[in-house]
């Protein structure tokens, strides 16, 4: 029996949410105390969207944490290991968030909007207490609030001729994580490079929470010529691409470099950040596990997987299995996994203790395509 989502108003719905349900929203879950869509009823033209054409996504969901304030310089640096020296406004960094043992607790990325301002477009978790508890703890003259901005996402190849369609070919130009105020139509933007696929696009921060639905519409309307169709993030193109999905992904003891992550990073750095010494601790020790591919044997997956399953190698456990797919592309089950190390560097195939019976997996780097 299928199950459905009961809607109701302790669950915060996006500007996008109303359009996106009359353009056939089909499935969705919670995220950031909102409403995330997950599918339109159809995954494989979202896929073939994704990777030939143009898809808008509402993602909402991607929550920013803004610091205002003349500390607010500050508090981003202690906020995240990544050294933060030469940022500048129209440069977004990646920038992870760890406490202080070094677990990674978010993965966002930082936007200097103004001189005294910044955003942290978050991932699923509570940042906004956690900035604003190290800001009160250590008496910074800075504000951390949840500003009204909303992004909308706009992805894959022929995004780049829907955005130059409404904003110019200006776009074209921008680097990867830059931004640019606009204002289109008469509705206020920052318009960012970014997006959550290695297909390419942009992401409409909406800051008028009010006009989601025109944004969306207005989009639609100019993304026509490009059949442009609405879509999520997408489950296979991201296990494909190996992009890690906070919560997901990882768990409580979780640190950056099991990640690939040390090189937005500089736990050496002389500013003081949080983790600092717990992160230098883990450096100098090495990781015992990584975040990996699989190619898994056997027949074509279906859809997802509900349940991390157990890997195994030599009798022992090798880790876990987060995300696993059919890749049309690879033409292969395909999965990104938290691999022991000594399990990677054998060379040797492993066991993958899936949902419907035990496969074999070869390890490899990411991302798979």
């Amino acid at each position: 029996m299928a199950l459905s989502l009961s809607l109701g108003p302790r669950v915060r719905k996006s500007p996008f949410f109303e359009a996106a349900r009359a353009d056939g929203l089909a499935a969705a879950s919670v995220y950031n105390h909102m409403y995330m869509p997950t599918s339109y009823g159809d995954p494989a033209a979202e896929y073939d969207r994704l990777i030939n054409g143009v898809a808008m996504w509402d993602v909402a969901v991607e929550r920013q944490v803004a610091l205002k304030g003349p500390d607010a310089m500050a508090l981003a640096r202690y906020l995240t290991p990544r050294n933060l020296d030469g940022l500048k406004i129209g440069q977004g960094k990646y920038a992870p968030i760890c406490n202080f043992e070094g677990a990674l607790i978010n993965d966002p990325v930082l936007l200097q909007v103004s001189d005294d301002e910044f955003w942290f477009s978050i991932a699923d978790s509570d940042i906004t207490l956690w900035a604003g508890g190290i800001a009160g703890a250590r008496g910074m003259n800075v504000e951390v609030f949840e500003p009204d901005v909303s992004p909308l996402a706009i992805q894959g190849p022929k995004s780049f001729d829907v955005v130059a369609s409404l904003c110019g070919d200006w776009i074209r130009d921008l680097k990867y994580f830059a931004f640019r105020d606009f204002d289109l139509q008469g509705i206020p933007l920052v318009v960012a490079r970014s997006g959550w696929s290695k297909q390419g696009g942009f992401e409409f921060y909406l800051r008028d929470g009010s006009r989601g639905e025109e944004l969306w519409n207005i989009v639609k309307e100019a993304g026509a010529p490009y059949d442009i169709g609405p879509g999520t993030p997408n489950y296979v193109e991201r296990v494909e691409s190996g992009l890690i999905s906070y919560g997901a992904d990882t768990d409580p003891s979780s640190n950056p470099f099991e990640y690939g992550l040390g090189k937005f990073m500089d736990v050496d750095q002389p500013h003081d950040f949080a983790g600092k010494k717990a992160l230098q601790a883990i450096r100098d020790a090495g990781v015992t596990r990584r975040f990996m591919g699989l190619l898994i044997d056997g027949p074509d997956f279906t859809g997802t997987n509900e349940n991390r399953w157990d890997l195994s190698w030599n009798g022992a456990n090798a880790g876990y299995l987060c995300a696993s797919a059919y890749s049309p592309r690879k033409q292969s089950n395909i999965a990104v996994a938290m691999v022991h190390v000594d399990a990677i560097e054998s060379g040797q195939r492993i066991t993958v203790h899936a949902g419907g019976g035990d496969r074999t997996a070869e390890v490899v780097e990411l991302p798979i395509i």
